[in-house]
């Protein structure tokens, strides 16, 4: 066996010398560098999303939107898939286990022109999705995933369609080569793997190969690759490794909204900004600015200041801020407040390096999922899998 070393010398010396790779083509999109903002709940809405398009290059996707509340047209949902003016292409995230449902909300985004590109959601491992037998155990069921997935993107025509996914339910069980397969046939754009199985959740190391495999197993349509991206380093070994086409990053960018312009000129192709020296004044600033498009976003200070609190740990991880300045700045209820804070920090502070790099959000342990009564049994639909499916289309919190 190699020596594990030499193999990782090698391929940090091989990412170095790859020309840059090809624009990413997403059905009639072309992306100037192959990166797409993984959707996460309570996150990448309209001001995050805008926040990261300053910085870089990519396709920034919704949150994800509940098809059922879409097409009762819940008003937090409606809300939800707006974009800003700013925003091209806009793209837009559902969750649904019903394929009529899906069709039906595919349709309204398709006809009434609320985005340009549409994914469908089989990558949830939250207990409260997969227990009703939605996001990353859905696949499992092979012949709802494979009518799903037609009928949506039938219901989108020209708008690219794509799937985002799991590895499977648990290693005895998985699905994305299977599912990847009747993606792929269904006329679906791309397909992304997150390469970690439900059971995993968030814990552990990606498993790059699995994203290898899937690529060597689609081939018509670009594999997008999703799990670990903490730099963009970590973004071009994961291509020159697994030969994906382009890459998904989600908690990576948590607090560092500007690793998109690091991908840019890493991967892209097109204009990137120039590289930032992320000093602690640097940080404040972009601190400030998401506030900011949150106050614009809910159309609310208060409300505005609320949802950044939670931003506060992962943008100053490792900078010199004491615990009682992070408290304060994780009750703030103004701009004005936010401002005031701000100024006790020694803005000249440097960048501190390691201490602010690698993984972010939590990773949680490895679990037995959450799934409905005898899902495992069968590859089929049964009367108990209904039911739980039937359950899972009465939520209408609109995300």
């Amino acid at each position: 066996m190699p020596d594990a070393l030499a193999v990782w010398e090698n391929v940090k010396d091989m990412s170095t010398t790859l020309a840059p790779p090809a624009p990413l083509r997403i059905g009639p999109i072309t992306l100037d560098a192959p990166v797409v903002l993984a959707p996460m709940a309570g996150i990448t809405n309209t001001a995050f999303r805008r926040l990261c398009r300053e910085y870089g290059a990519g396709l920034y996707v919704s949150e994800m939107i509940t098809t059922r509340a879409l097409v009762e047209r819940n008003a937090t949902t409606m809300r939800l898939i707006r974009h800003h003016e700013s925003e091209t292409p806009r793209s837009i995230q559902l969750y649904g286990v019903d394929p009529a449902t899906v069709e039906a909300a595919v349709r309204i985004i398709v006809e009434e022109d609320h985005a340009d590109h549409v994914d469908l959601n089989f990558g949830c491992p939250v207990p409260k999705v997969t227990r009703k037998g939605g996001g990353a155990a859905l696949p499992w069921k092979t012949d709802l995933f494979r009518e799903i997935v037609e009928r949506a993107a039938k219901a989108a025509g020209a708008v690219p369609l794509t799937v985002k996914m799991r590895k499977g339910i648990d290693s005895d069980h998985l699905t994305y080569l299977e599912a990847g397969r009747i993606a792929e046939g269904a006329g679906v754009a791309a397909v992304a793997l997150h390469a970690r199985t439900a059971s995993e959740f968030y814990s552990g190391h990606a498993d790059w190969s699995a994203i290898a495999t899937l690529k060597e197993t689609v081939t018509s349509v670009p594999v997008l690759g999703n799990g670990d991206i903490w730099s963009a380093e970590d973004a071009r070994r994961m291509m020159a490794e697994t030969g994906c086409d382009g890459v998904v990053v989600g908690r990576g960018c948590l607090g560092r909204p500007w690793l998109f312009g690091d991908l840019a000129r890493e991967l892209g192709t097109g204009h990137a900004a120039d590289p930032v020296d992320a000093t602690l004044g640097f940080v404040a600033a972009a601190f400030r600015r998401h506030a900011e498009l949150l106050v614009e976003f809910f159309e609310s200070e208060d409300r505005g200041c609320r949802d950044i609190r939670k931003h506060v740990a992962w943008y100053f991880k490792g900078y010199p801020v004491g615990g009682d300045l992070r408290a304060k700045l994780a009750t703030v209820s103004s701009l004005e407040e936010i401002d005031e804070l701000l100024a006790t920090l020694d803005l000249e502070a440097p960048y501190p390096g390691a201490a602010a790099e690698g993984q972010r959000g939590r990773a949680g342990t490895p679990k037995r999922p959450a799934l409905p009564d005898g899902w495992l049994d069968s590859r089929e639909i049964g009367h108990a899998a209904s039911t739980a499916l039937a359950d899972a289309e009465l939520d209408t919190s609109g995300g």
